[in-house]
């Protein structure tokens, strides 16, 4: 069974599971394991390919009876927490498979960055067993996994009263916590704190890590001055003078919505004519523009200060860049197949939350949307310093929502803004100033709100701010 892109499981699955039986990449526990037989197979799965673990189940497959989610879900935390260093895994997935048949399914995504030992020994998979790693082994994995970790770095200066309880807690209860749960320790194992401080000597307390303040602080920024997001939108096929910009800061969370939003706002809308037809479409295809800033947030090397990663829209492309290369043994290749997460708190927090799958980072499917939709797949670039995804518009070939004539007088608009619009057409852009001009008996507040009103009717753009903003066909 394939199991690598998998990132909720059904009865179904978890039957063929079984079925199948034990093997590389799946293990079977009872209930009653002890947390260091757990640690150890949960260690061995991530120093090989990932995989699963159900606990609740005999070695011959069967669920065992009479075993409590609460239980399992303790100790499937409680064994991630003993493997050095300690593991970050999405929140166990308590399935139920008929009365008094409850068991526990640990995903293991493959490709960790880190390598991982119990009381000193360092775990593989050898088909259905566990087994130590030869030297030659250990040697090589170090080697592969060497990269990360900058996200489970303390942050100078930071402590926990730079993370906003609310927004914990708020996290705590969606990943189903119990409410007397200890937040510290439920942090710590998710590697949003750490005990050790920015120079790796023990910390009087429990500190904010890179991962904690980007997913948790009350102001990353103040910190993380480069963990923004710059969204662009130019008038033309090039960088020129004439764009609208904004800043997206906040926790990534907010970052997602916020960048999101401002592509939605300012992508092109209209009509799409398949055959005899007409079906409303974007300029792009609202998952995958989702998928692209998404995985440019959770993906990208944070440890590179003076630039924010960049969301840019042109008349024919958007382009999302991140900074920093593609991580581990990732390639350009082999994109659509491998993986590897070099912020896996991030990316392990952002899927609790919904933002990303957990065993997959949507690159198949963001491919597959895109040629659903008619237009070319998405554009993978690696730069000297970054990773950069392009999106071809589909403007070309969308019509307008309403049907036109070159006076526009079909879309029930009145006289001043067709004017307004037949400036454009000639001028290139209008200002407040110029329809003031042709209806100087119009008061100010009436020619703002007709203007206003081709904006939000998606056939303008409003650039620029105050006295100096001015007008240009969307």
């Amino acid at each position: 069974m394939n199991i690598r892109r998998r990132s909720v499981f059904s009865n179904e699955d978890i039957n063929n599971l079984l079925s199948a039986g034990a093997d590389e990449r799946s293990a079977f526990l009872p209930a009653r394991s002890a947390r260091q037989t757990l640690a150890e197979t949960l260690a061995a799965l991530a120093n090989a390919d990932g995989g699963v673990v159900l606990l609740g189940v005999s070695p011959r497959g069967n669920v065992q009876p009479g075993a409590g989610a609460p239980a399992l879900r303790d100790l499937a935390l409680d064994a991630a927490l003993l493997t050095d260093p300690p593991l970050i895994l999405p929140s166990p997935q308590i399935m139920e498979l008929g009365p008094d048949s409850v068991l526990a399914l640990i995903q293991v995504p493959e490709g960790l960055p880190h390598v991982y030992s119990l009381k000193g020994v360092y775990w593989t998979r050898n088909g259905p067993a566990n087994r130590p790693l030869a030297t030659s082994e250990l040697r090589q994995l170090l080697l592969d996994r060497s990269e990360s970790g900058y996200e489970n770095k303390a942050v100078t200066g930071a402590s926990l009263d730079d993370l906003d309880e609310n927004r914990i807690n708020r996290y705590l209860d969606q990943v189903g916590l119990p409410p007397n749960a200890d937040a510290v320790q439920a942090l710590l194992s998710r590697g949003c704190l750490t005990r050790s401080t920015a120079e790796g000597l023990p910390a009087d307390e429990p500190l904010p890590t890179v991962a904690g303040l980007l997913l948790f602080g009350r102001d990353p920024q103040r910190f993380l001055r480069s963990a923004e997001v710059i969204c662009v939108r130019y008038a033309g096929a090039v960088m020129g003078d004439e764009f609208v910009r904004q800043d997206t800061t906040g926790v990534l969370a907010d970052q997602v919505r916020q960048a999101e939003a401002f592509v939605t706002s300012n992508m092109r809308r209209g009509m799409r004519i398949r055959g005899l037809a007409r079906e409303e479409s974007t300029e792009y295809p609202l998952p995958v523009v989702r998928e692209a800033i998404v995985n440019a947030i959770a993906h990208r090397d944070y440890s590179i200060r003076g630039e924010g990663i960049r969301v840019l829209m042109f008349s024919d492309r958007l382009e999302v860049y991140s900074p920093g290369r593609l991580p581990g043994h990732v390639t350009l290749d082999n994109l659509k197949d491998e993986r590897y997460s070099r912020n896996e708190a991030i990316v392990a927090v952002l899927s609790d939350l919904g933002y990303i799958e957990r065993l997959g980072y949507g690159i198949d499917r963001m491919i597959a949307t895109m040629q659903e939709a008619g237009q070319p797949a998405p554009l993978f670039e690696e730069t000297s310093a970054g990773f950069r995804v392009t999106l071809r518009s589909a403007s070309p070939d969308l019509v307008s929502p309403a049907a036109q004539t070159q006076q526009w007088s079909h879309s029930f608009l009145n006289e001043r803004q067709e004017a307004a619009l037949a400036h454009i057409r000639q001028q290139g852009r209008v200002t407040n100033g110029d329809l003031a001009e042709l209806y100087p008996d119009v008061h100010p507040e009436t020619i703002r709100r007709d203007l206003a009103d081709l904006v939000e009717r998606n056939l303008i753009l409003r650039i620029g701010t105050k006295r100096a903003t001015y007008y240009i066909l969307k």
